[in-house]
């Protein structure tokens, strides 16, 4: 039995999932990568292996409740009791509300939404009577802030962060040390805009500014160390989230004149249809980067000085107290 922590990642296989994955296992971790893509699966379990740790591969499809249960039992039959569970998966489209499919709609928030309640489910069934554990929600800005052309993806992200806020305070009520997190995205280079469901001639992109997947992923990676309520990546998330609160009606407007157009690329690149309904990575590895390697940072003050609070706070408390020191001498 191996004396590294055991993290369940869903999504693993792309984008951020996959950059997650590969950040766990370059820090200690054995990872049980769920996803429903056998190329994906593959070569993310490569990755756990490469870097020195115990990879295992089970094809998921999170929205099926036994299937999550199913990949925990043998996620601890195989490598030991799940110390970490990042949900991570989710599917997208870009369309229209009025011009979605219903089927294509629910088939979204089943994945999007319950994949997350399942997970949370199935890892609270074993950590609870440890005791110990934490799970990691990949939420959004759009958990706070709708946009359009993403209602179904929008919907389900704010559900994720009312069901989490509910089962945070669950927790906390019956005494658990369970901790249960939230880790709050911006637009992320990711194949997701490869694979989105969507009505448009035009290549989908992330909303401006663009961020690496690593970003996320550190912060996943924090959280499993540092666990805290909620944390925010990217400064473009820090200001969509205070903005909706200050002036909803303001982003209503600006989204209405930018938002659409916002989403849509002119660039030409690849196209592998709704991963929907199917998976995208089954016969070939997609990997965590998207087309906007040239578009996207790799680094975010914001997200530093979330990690590093104590020290930030520490820093303009001292200067602030070195500005009342200068002033008081000379009067």
């Amino acid at each position: 039995m191996s004396d590294r922590r055991v993290a369940v990642v869903t999504g693993g296989t792309a984008g951020i999932g996959r950059a997650t994955v590969r950040e766990l296992a370059a820090h200690g971790w054995d990872v049980a990568v769920l996803a429903r893509g056998e190329a994906g699966l593959d070569a993310a379990v490569h990755d756990v292996e490469t870097a020195g740790g115990r990879g295992l591969g089970i094809p998921t499809d999170v929205a099926d409740l036994d299937q999550v249960r199913a990949a925990a039992d043998r996620t601890e039959k195989e490598l030991g009791p799940i110390d970490l569970w990042v949900n991570n998966a989710f599917s997208g489209n870009l369309r229209y509300f009025w011009d979605t499919p219903p089927d294509e709609y629910r088939r979204i928030t089943e994945v999007t939404y319950f994949g997350q309640v399942h997970g949370t489910m199935v890892a609270l069934e074993r950590m609870r009577p440890r005791d110990r554990g934490v799970i990691v929600q990949v939420g959004s800005a759009l958990a706070f802030r709708g946009i359009p052309l993403q209602s179904a993806y929008c919907g389900a992200k704010h559900a994720v962060k009312g069901f989490t806020e509910s089962v945070i305070t669950e927790l906390k009520h019956s005494g658990s040390a369970v901790r249960v997190c939230m880790v709050q995205l911006p637009g992320v280079n990711t194949v997701q805009f490869d694979w989105n469901a969507d009505q448009f001639d035009q290549h989908p992109q992330p909303v401006a500014p663009i961020f690496q997947p690593e970003l996320p992923a550190r912060a996943v990676r924090f959280l499993a160390d540092h666990p805290r309520r909620t944390m925010w990546v990217g400064y473009s998330t820090a200001y969509t989230i205070l903005g909706n609160r200050v002036a909803p009606w303001f982003l209503d407007w600006y989204l209405a004149r930018t938002g659409v157009q916002g989403q849509l690329s002119d660039d030409g690149g690849p196209r592998h249809g709704s991963n929907v309904n199917t998976a995208k990575d089954d016969t070939a590895d997609r990997g965590a980067h998207g087309m906007f390697d040239d578009k996207a940072k790799s680094h975010d003050l914001w997200s530093w000085a979330s990690m590093h609070r104590t020290a930030v706070a520490a820093t303009i408390g001292a200067a602030a107290a070195g500005l009342l020191i200068r002033r008081a001498r000379r009067r």
